[in-house]
């Protein structure tokens, strides 16, 4: 496929403001991409490498607006696209402003005049570069970069110079989801059609065209039509949460049809979302579930552990196998943190005797075993270097709840208690969270009291018959906090300091999360709530900075913009109505607690949720 007719096709879904019209323009795509169907259904995303994979292009805002500079007609410097994209507001939208293409005549002329466009981009050839891209390493490495991008918009015209920029970015901003996604790909391929809609796709593509009447008007093409069942979408739904995988799920789903979906099988070695919880007490769960099964709540970061190798056909370690064992951990964003936590990957190695997916906490801890504040644990998941002497000074311990594979079994569809179960047969004691199962509420409070005894942060309440939901933040998993509030915000700007603060970042400004279309976060925008300067040490503003300097978007004297990328765990005293902020909220005496270095922007709490914590004061 040509890379213009994708970015066509996307320039469609940009327009189209109505959801199930987007679904089908995606839908059309999906079925037209051939063998780039699998580049294609990460490309609509704004993805290069499939959602479990961390791999980044490791390309920043500062090296695409050179590229573009260099790309773009003589004397443009990178300080050029800087003062367009402060005027345009986002990316895409300066790329498509540039006349590029100095090297596409002379391709042309070398073509032989018999129409072969050779010089054109394809989505195989943008999708292999940039994956070229992402593996260059080491000195010299950004000119390579420099060099390549350059090339790649040297060739594009003005469409395609705008969506290639946001995929450099993986900001592609056409409205396009997870959940759209799901959708198109159950239309696209399992959807039951009609014998006219097969003629009119072989006529036309699968895009409806407007027709004209006897006057000579066009007549308004027909409302899309949801063919999908339940069934449909639940099978790719099951298929994604697996997976984790859009691509190869969109060519499942056309090569062997929902059959095939539901071979789909976790995969150790490769990471799921995890399933996550909401606000709830005690009532609440016993109302819905009648007996309640009770976990402690850790005041640690999430971790998937992935345990593979040295075993035999019936799973069990042969002697002289111990050393192929293969462990690999992921943080809750499924980013692969195995060197920074290597004492959580030796008790693995050393404890699991099969194949095995462990989801679980890290915690901090001090010499006689009590927890240490999330702060100390978050020192280590960050770290790349010294990692030896950050093990010494901040020791962790694994506490397993859930068991999501093992020996060559998925768990998803088991129980809660079977899945615990598990755990106890394949860790000592002492690494998996303790399990009450009750209807007592009295039995319960005992438990809780015992757990905030012990410096944890609260209980967990599951339907002990639920099964386990990757990424999904259902009602069958409930936490439950002693009752102080605080809130995850996005950092979306800050203000350069003054005096010996002077070359440090302060005063951020937070902003809560606006959901898009979907409602998974993909396609947020983010409106302001207010700014937090309190709680924060000199030595923490220097951390701080180094975070956050790699996500200035721009600047205006002491005022800085931040792309929304860090979240920070702010406590408050109270939310009170405001028109000094873009949300309509402000925080009173706001403190910085930490930052969230397990969460995306994406994972900010939503306005939403400041809404409902307004209203419950």
């Amino acid at each position: 496929m040509q890379f213009a007719e994708f970015a066509a096709r996307a320039s469609e879904m940009e327009a189209e403001p109505a959801d199930l019209a987007t679904v089908a323009l995606v839908r059309d795509l999906f079925r037209e991409s051939g063998e780039e169907l699998d580049t294609v259904a990460r490309f609509v995303q704004g993805r290069v490498f499939p959602a479990w994979d961390t791999t980044t292009l490791d390309i920043g805002p500062r090296l695409l607006r050179e590229a573009l500079a260099r790309a773009a007609e003589r004397n443009v410097t990178a300080d050029d696209v800087e003062e367009r994209l402060a005027e345009e507001g986002e990316i895409g939208a300066v790329a498509a402003g540039y006349d590029f293409g100095g090297q596409r005549g002379l391709a042309a002329f070398g073509s032989g005049g018999d129409g072969d466009e050779s010089d054109d981009l394809t989505v195989r050839e943008v999708d292999e570069t940039l994956r070229e891209l992402a593996a260059a390493t080491g000195a010299g490495s950004e000119d390579r970069k420099l060099n390549t991008l350059f090339g790649l918009f040297n060739r594009a015209n003005p469409e395609e110079a705008k969506f290639l920029a946001r995929l450099v970015l993986g900001e592609m901003r056409i409205g396009v989801g997870e959940g759209a996604v799901r959708d198109a790909i159950a239309e696209a391929f399992l959807a039951d059609e009609e014998e006219e809609d097969e003629s009119e796709r072989e006529k036309g593509g699968g895009r409806a065209d407007c027709e004209e009447d006897g006057d000579g008007e066009s007549e308004p093409e027909p409302e899309p039509t949801v063919r999908a069942t339940d069934e449909h979408l639940a099978a790719v739904e099951r298929a994604l949460q697996v997976s984790n995988d859009y691509g190869m799920v969109a060519v499942m789903a056309r090569e062997l049809g929902i059959e095939g979906l539901g071979a789909v099988r976790l995969d150790v070695g490769r990471p799921v979302q995890a399933m996550l919880a909401q606000a709830g007490t005690v009532t609440d769960a016993l109302d819905e579930w009648g007996a309640v099964a009770v976990e402690r709540k850790f005041d640690g970061a999430r971790v998937q552990v992935h345990v593979d190798g040295g075993t035999d056909e019936g799973g069990a370690n042969d002697e002289d196998d111990g050393d192929d064992v293969s462990v690999s951990v992921f943080s809750r964003n499924m980013d692969d943190v195995t060197d920074a936590l290597p004492e959580i990957a030796e008790f693995a190695a050393e404890h699991v005797e099969a194949p095995a997916i462990l989801d679980g906490e890290v915690v901090a801890v001090d010499d006689d075993g009590s927890p240490r504040p999330f702060q100390e644990v978050l020192r280590r998941f960050r770290r790349k270097h010294d990692v030896d002497r950050m093990r010494e000074e901040v020791e962790l311990e694994l506490h397993a709840f859930d068991c999501l594979h093992a020996d060559g079994e998925d768990l998803l569809d088991a129980p809660v208690t079977e899945r615990h179960a598990r755990l106890v047969e394949i860790l000592p004691e002492d690494a998996v969270s303790d399990l009450l199962v009750t209807d007592d509420e009295e039995e319960i409070a005992a438990f809780e009291a015992d757990s905030l005894d012990a410096g944890h942060e609260g209980i967990m309440l599951k339907n002990p018959d639920s099964t386990y939901s990757p990424g999904d933040r259902g009602k069958n998993w409930l936490k439950r906090k002693p009752d102080v509030e605080t809130v995850d915000l996005a950092v979306t700007g800050a203000e350069w300091g003054e005096g010996r603060r002077a070359n440090h970042l302060g005063t951020f400004l937070l902003s809560a999360r606006r959901s898009g279309g979907d409602g998974d976060g993909s396609d947020s925008e983010y409106v302001t709530i207010g700014k937090v300067a309190t709680g924060i040490t000199d030595e923490k503003l220097a951390e701080l900075s180094e975070l956050l300097e790699p996500e200035i978007a721009s600047e205006d004297g002491q005022t800085v913009e931040l792309n929304p990328s860090v979240v920070f765990e702010v406590g408050y005293e109270e939310i009170q109505r405001s028109p000094t902020y873009s949300s309509g909220y402000a925080l009173r005496f706001p403190r910085f607690v930490a930052v969230r270095a397990d969460k995306d922007a994406a994972d900010a709490d939503s306005l939403e949720r400041i809404e409902r914590l307004a209203e419950s004061q």
